[in-house]
């Protein structure tokens, strides 16, 4: 589109560039009209100048734009596959907690584990999913199956089987719930 643009912008200056050289030929014209006419000439050439110009900066300003967003949503979208990794090991160290163990020593350092873990997620900025007693979202929890249970209203998410992750507004990994149906 810009390369058309400049195609008519060199022949229509051609153009007027020719019908200056007939007026400077034309013996008949004074001076002052053939001075006048070459500022005219100069005129329009800085503001075809200018225009130019202008265009050029307003496409790299958009140029500039695009890479930077292009780039921020590549660093986004390596912190999501990255977390998602992450994410199995954390679930397992959740579940560990959770089963029985007679060796405290043992059961302290898997607790000390999942809290590293916990923080290195954090400081990525990837935020757990809130679920319980939320009301029930597909786009950040995955319904696997309904309770009858008095203590939720209709439709809020009672339990949760397995965490769900985002970072900023992207979702990593949905909650997997259980939703109240009374």
């Amino acid at each position: 589109m810009q390369s058309e643009d400049m195609e008519i912008a060199d022949m229509e200056a051609a153009a007027e560039e020719a019908e200056l050289e007939a007026v400077l030929e034309d013996e008949s014209v004074s001076e002052t009209d053939q001075l006048k006419a070459e500022i005219e000439k100069l005129r329009r050439e800085v503001s075809d100048a200018k225009d130019n110009y202008l265009r050029t900066a307003a496409e790299y300003d958009n140029f500039r734009k695009r890479s930077t967003k292009d780039r921020l949503a590549a660093i986004a979208n390596t912190k999501s596959a990255d977390a998602a990794e992450i994410l199995s090991v954390t679930d397992n160290f959740s579940r560990a907690l959770g089963a029985e163990c007679s060796d405290a020593n043992y059961k302290k350092g898997i607790e000390m584990i999942a809290k590293q873990f916990e923080n290195v997620i954090s400081n990525l900025g990837i935020k757990e999913i809130e679920a319980v007693g939320k009301p029930f979202d597909p786009k950040v929890h995955n319904a696997i199956g309904q309770r009858e249970d008095e203590n939720f209203p209709e439709n809020t998410v009672c339990e949760v089987l397995q965490k769900g992750y985002c970072y900023e507004d992207k979702v990593i990994r949905p909650a997997m719930v259980v939703v109240a149906n009374p």
